[in-house]
């Protein structure tokens, strides 16, 4: 059982999140390029990419999709992955008082854990917490998605409660990959711990 924690992500961690972008790591599974944009952003400005990710007012620029059009940005945050050290990212967005989401955004919800650092339940546990992060703010359920073959997501996704994913096509964006998408209820604040 992991005993990772979500972590704002500070200086205390950024050597190791750019040792992992510089092995080939890239916390964007649908657009590999996000890493040497992200190795290019914090050589330029190490404190401001990492104010950039957390960003619940939606104030940073647009969001650059896999096809290279842009998007405007919801708010949400990145937050990192640790254990005894750093393990990978997930972040959370959404709309300001509305459970939906725009046609471009696949989920609410997405996650990305070091190679060398999978199958110890860090994803899973990861996801759990973040689904209680949800919950405060107003989502009672999520989407989240993934690829058809992409197996060890599915089991984290299921381990934290989705169940019946919808098979469907990414749009335009996306390639018209398929993907499955995945709605999972958030925990009550009470059963959350508060």
């Amino acid at each position: 059982m992991s005993n990772a924690r979500l972590a704002i992500p500070s200086r205390e961690h950024l050597a190791a999140y750019v040792a992992a972008l510089e092995r080939g790591w890239s916390p964007d599974n649908l657009r590999p390029e996000a890493a040497q944009d992200q190795l290019a952003a914090i050589a330029a400005d190490a404190d401001g990419f990492l104010g950039r990710l957390v960003d619940r007012e939606a104030r940073g620029g647009p969001v650059t999709l896999p096809d290279g059009s842009q998007v405007r940005r919801l708010p949400g945050y990145v937050l990192w992955i640790v254990d005894d050290e750093l393990c990978g990212s997930i972040g959370l967005r959404w709309v300001p008082g509305s459970p939906e989401l725009p046609p471009h955004v696949l989920g609410h919800i997405g996650y990305a854990v070091f190679p060398w650092k999978r199958r110890c339940g860090h994803a899973t546990r990861a996801l759990g917490l973040m689904l209680r992060e949800a919950r405060r703010e107003g989502l009672e359920e999520v989407i989240i998605t993934t690829d058809p073959d992409n197996v060890a997501s599915q089991r984290v996704i299921e381990a934290n409660g989705g169940r019946d994913p919808e098979a469907f096509v990414r749009g335009p964006q996306y390639g018209n990959t398929p993907a499955l998408r995945y709605r999972v209820r958030t925990p009550s604040l009470e059963t959350a711990g508060g």
